[in-house]
């Protein structure tokens, strides 16, 4: 199937059509919350399934310790290279946001291997899940360094963020919890739970993500005017960001011999940029950053492009180069 016929990608195009045009269709906040909790433990029970079939192995750590690298790696580079035209407030926020992951494109490109009959591990859930913290708290580090060098000179600096609470939050979260629980469950359950759960967990999964994909349109079209008047410098950061974190990552997938399925789905979380999770924490732990850039652009221009372009791109280059 061709990707962008895909039903779901095409309701996600629907909705940022709806959005432009200012239509009152709208998914209510509880349904899209409902959404956002099924598509999660879904996917943990398939990651789940998966590991209970086959088993922990060297490949599975290889992709496991690959995910953490590139979840420390993309936002200190970022940060350097952000740090040229922003403040360092919102460099650090923005370095965050796009060394987070989006599960929602995750799951796309997930969904995407799928149909194309195209294997992959079910611990690249787990690698998801992995992927989120580490920008969080590199962006409250470097902002309780920010804070340390503005207090020499003006003592009224912003308040420090105490790293344990971050982690408790990080770990602790509802979302990140339920995928990790779901998976633990997935493995002890096994081939039984496979065949209890494949209604839940597989044939509605696809009608839900259509359903989910369609309340993101309409979220990125509704982000779209806070990219007005921002740098095109940023705007180039938009687009070009995912591809080269995306291309960072191949060229570890090539080096360290990761199978071509899970190398694309490395590749997407590399590339994507987190709009729900860490925005929702840099609020609090970096108000000085400007929430309408960091969400702005990881909503509204690179979060449409992962979905449209990047996934089939990265899928195809994926296939190109490894095995």
């Amino acid at each position: 199937m061709n990707p962008l016929v895909d039903p779901a990608i095409l309701f996600f195009v629907f909705g940022v059509f709806a959005g432009l045009v200012k239509s009152n269709l709208e998914i209510p906040p509880a349904i899209s919350r409902f959404l956002s909790l099924y598509l999660l433990m879904a996917l943990g029970l398939k990651g789940g399934f998966a590991l209970a079939q086959s088993g922990l192995t060297a490949q599975v750590a290889v992709s496991l310790s690959l995910a953490v690298f590139l979840a420390m790696l993309v936002p200190w580079l970022s940060y350097q290279w952000l740090r040229r035209f922003l403040g360092g407030f919102d460099a650090a926020a923005l370095a965050a946001t796009y060394g987070s992951v989006s599960a929602v494109t995750f799951i796309t490109a997930m969904n995407h291997l799928e149909t194309h009959g195209l294997a992959y591990g079910g611990h690249m859930a787990a690698a998801m899940a992995l992927m989120e913290s580490p920008a969080i708290i590199f962006a409250v580090v470097m902002a309780n360094r920010l804070r340390g060098q503005i207090a020499q000179t003006a003592p009224a600096g912003g308040p420090r963020i105490p790293i344990g609470k971050v982690l408790h939050e990080s770990f602790t979260d509802g979302a990140q919890l339920l995928l990790l629980g779901a998976m633990l469950i997935g493995m002890v359950s096994g081939e039984a739970g496979h065949r209890a759960m494949q209604p839940f967990s597989g044939d509605l999964f696809k009608g839900m993500l259509a359903f989910f994909l369609l309340d993101m349109g309409l979220m990125a079209a509704r982000n779209l005017p806070g990219l007005r008047g921002q740098s095109p410098w940023l705007m180039a950061y938009g687009l070009l960001a995912p591809l080269t974190h995306a291309s960072m990552a191949l060229g570890l997938c090539w080096l360290l011999g990761v199978s071509q399925g899970d190398a694309m789905l490395l590749m997407v979380l590399a590339a994507s940029a987190s709009y729900i999770a860490v925005p929702a924490v840099l609020r609090y732990a970096l108000p000085e950053a400007n929430p309408s850039l960091y969400v702005g652009l990881s909503l509204g221009l690179t979060f449409p492009f992962n979905i449209l372009l990047g996934i089939p791109l990265y899928a195809k280059v994926a296939a190109m180069v490894l095995p």
